[in-house]
């Protein structure tokens, strides 16, 4: 079975600020916060989970020739992840992420010369030539190497991210592309009439992340909502964890063939860990070690995971 898979996009540097007290204090000058900074973003998250699952990782995106940009060059690098870098003249991007104590977060994202970028289409088609699945961000010079996924028969996955206008049409190059899309609730308490906007007449598989109310899907036509799951350890940060449901279920259901619903477990399981890790894309569950949580959480009735 064809193994490789190639992440497309949003590479970047994430700081993240730890709020040591509830809310910012705009009373004073100065907030006193832990600062951590690591590789992260959409296509950092999405590449090094794959990677960790055992895929032959590739990875199309735009990075800066400066300090952050080196950094993510000799990361990806060392990872085995094969990379295709696109020189972004305004540098690497980068995510300023503010950590409230309860869990609520607030991004502030500078994507640098994204709207600016046009691809080498040639190039980028020769390096995709071999690929089972493409997952997809949604950079706006991401949109160019569409048609040339489809052209080569490759499964294109889009995540679509935090939608506010279902209507929006900056997305809907991406939406009519997908074989599979993503996208997250925050804006939406009842997303049901979205998936059923974006199943395309039921043809297309359509997964919204839900956080702490889990997760719905529309699988053939028929919309279904899971619940969310229990981990045994804390939830400490939630970056990452919408790139781990799509990246857990492509690998369930679409590279290792499950049906839709284990694939949906399995992929909140893989988020699950996600958010018990704090400013890192690494430490991610293995294949083996997926297999192994899922196994503990199906036979004990589905309550609690121990990893």
């Amino acid at each position: 079975m064809q193994n490789k898979v190639a992440m497309i996009g949003a590479v970047g540097i994430d700081t993240n600020i730890y709020l040591y007290g509830r809310e910012v204090d705009f009373s004073v000058e100065m907030n006193f916060s832990q600062n951590r900074d690591y590789i992260g973003q959409a296509g950092g998250y999405g590449a090094k989970l794959f990677c960790s699952l055992g895929y032959e990782t590739k990875c199309i995106a735009a990075i800066g020739e400066d300090y952050h940009g080196k950094w993510i060059r000799e990361e990806f690098t060392s990872s085995g992840i094969e990379s295709l870098w696109i020189s972004d003249p305004q540098g690497t991007h980068r995510s300023i992420n503010l950590m409230y104590p309860d869990g609520r977060r607030k991004n502030f994202y500078d994507a640098k010369g994204s709207m600016e970028i046009v691809p080498d289409e040639k190039a980028c088609e020769r390096f995709l030539a071999g690929v089972r699945l493409a997952h997809f961000s949604i950079e706006n010079w991401c949109r160019f190497l569409l048609p040339i996924a489809k052209r080569l028969g490759i499964i294109v996955s889009v995540d679509i991210q935090d939608v506010v206008d279902p209507q929006d049409p900056y997305r809907r190059d991406f939406v009519e592309a997908a074989d599979i899309l993503f996208f997250s609730a925050a804006n939406h308490p009842n997303p049901e009439s979205l998936l059923r906007m974006y199943d395309n007449n039921g043809t297309r598989t359509v997964v919204c992340g839900m956080g702490s109310r889990g997760v719905m899907m529309s699988y053939q036509g028929k919309v279904e909502r899971f619940p969310a799951v229990e981990w045994f350890s804390p939830v400490v940060d939630t970056n990452g964890a919408g790139d781990a449901l799509a990246v857990g279920f492509c690998h369930a259901h679409l590279l290792r063939g499950e049906d839709a619903e284990t694939a949906v477990w399995k992929a909140q399981l893989l988020a699950k860990h996600v958010c018990t890790l704090k400013a890192t894309t690494e430490g991610f569950l293995t294949a083996n070690q997926l297999e192994e949580v899922f196994s503990q959480w199906n036979s004990s009735g589905r309550p609690v995971c121990k990893v």
